[in-house]
């Protein structure tokens, strides 16, 4: 799937300081943990929690913060549907990193165990 360029700059502008707080919203108005959270984080992108925490204290842009990331192997593995597009389709490897990381935060906050989450 083709997303426009203006979206996909929009997305490799977005800083991950402006969009954490919204995922700690989302996971703990659904009875979730921040820990929990950050070991979805983790095992996507292989940053601890000091390095998310960097990436928040210094306004990361998502294309920074996914250029330094280790990207899990398995990502490939995440498919399905976020914000109206189908993941797998999506042609700009960094919008489907963002994307990647929106559908494991949804998976969180709706109750699935986090061994079906980490995609082995």
């Amino acid at each position: 799937m083709n997303t426009t360029s203006n979206h996909d700059e929009r997305m490799a502008n977005l800083t991950f300081a402006s969009v954490y707080p919204h995922y700690v919203v989302k996971v703990e108005k659904k009875g979730r943990t921040i820990a929990e959270l950050h070991q979805v984080i983790q095992w996507l992108t292989g940053y601890d929690d000091h390095a998310l925490q960097q990436h928040i204290a210094e306004k990361t842009t998502f294309d920074m913060f996914f250029q330094r990331a280790s990207v899990n192997p398995n990502a490939s593995l995440i498919t399905g549907t976020i914000c109206g597009y189908r993941i797998q389709d999506i042609d700009n490897p960094l919008t489907r990193q963002v994307r990647y990381l929106d559908k494991l935060v949804d998976e969180l906050a709706k109750g699935r165990k986090l061994e079906k989450i980490f995609r082995h």
